[in-house]
């Protein structure tokens, strides 16, 4: 479970000659959430509302500048960068919109970066590689290169790695961006049967209001405050997802190697 608590977020901007412009941005403003373990949230709202920063924070690819965000129990700020790196390979999955597949690495290879950390055995690597990519569907497609596979084969690819360690949390940022509609609801029926198989804590950004309904609840984001908490039934609230499907939005960066 998440626990959010007075979390705010701030960046020190440059400005330019003379300092014009210097000073801090709030991407982030006192937000307090809660995500049950098991759950699913959709966050939604509009470009430059903080949706991308939040989930950084989740993952652990960032630090508050106020607040705790607390994972079953562990306060993520205050971990050192050792033990923070540890816990996201071993803890948190990772989905962009890009697929950031390393082109040279056949879909094996690269789910199996996702387990190099974790310190396995070559062997035990490959196992397990094998096994994410079979359970996307993509076992026949193992030692192809991504240019060798269609856009939702690469989704999948990608899919695969951020699962293959069984996380306990899976944060997804526009994962279904780059797909036409009919890739994007066979990679969300993949993504859900994958969240029930494993239980996961699924917190996921998009824009698309078809997708949101799929969540258990839905948060707004605006000018780095959540301004509405909806729980889905038939229909999802319209001041929580119609207003933000018109709006484009802004996709997490990924840091590195940071999907481990």
């Amino acid at each position: 479970m998440y626990e959010l608590t007075d979390v705010t977020k701030e960046y020190r901007r440059q400005g330019g000659a003379r300092g014009a412009g210097r000073g801090a941005v709030t991407a982030l403003d006192r937000v307090a959430l809660t995500v049950p373990s098991g759950s699913r949230l959709v966050i939604q709202g509009p470009t430059g509302g903080g949706k991308s920063t939040l989930l950084q924070l989740l993952g652990g690819l960032d630090r508050a500048t106020r607040g705790s965000v607390v994972l079953d129990g562990t306060d993520l700020g205050r971990l050192s960068e050792a033990k923070l790196t540890r816990l996201r390979a071993q803890r948190i999955g990772f989905v962009f919109q890009g697929f950031h597949l390393i082109s040279t690495l056949s879909a094996q290879e690269n789910v199996e970066t996702a387990l190099v950390p974790l310190g396995l055995r070559a062997a035990e690597r490959r196992r397990q590689a094998a096994a994410a990519l079979e359970s996307v569907g993509l076992a026949e497609r193992a030692n192809h290169l991504p240019s060798e596979l269609s856009g939702g084969q690469q989704q999948r690819v990608a899919i695969a790695r951020a699962l293959a360690k069984r996380p306990q949390v899976l944060l997804a940022d526009e994962p279904t961006g780059n797909l036409d509609e009919s890739t994007r609801d066979e990679v969300m029926d993949m993504l859900e049967s994958r969240w029930r198989e494993l239980g996961l804590t699924f917190v996921m950004v998009t824009h698309d209001s078809a997708l949101a309904r799929r969540a258990d609840r839905v948060a707004r984001i605006a000018d780095g405050r959540i301004e509405v908490i909806e729980k889905v039934s038939e229909n999802v609230s319209e001041n929580v997802s119609e207003r933000a499907d018109a709006e484009p939005t802004d996709q997490l960066p990924p840091k590195g190697l940071s999907m481990t």
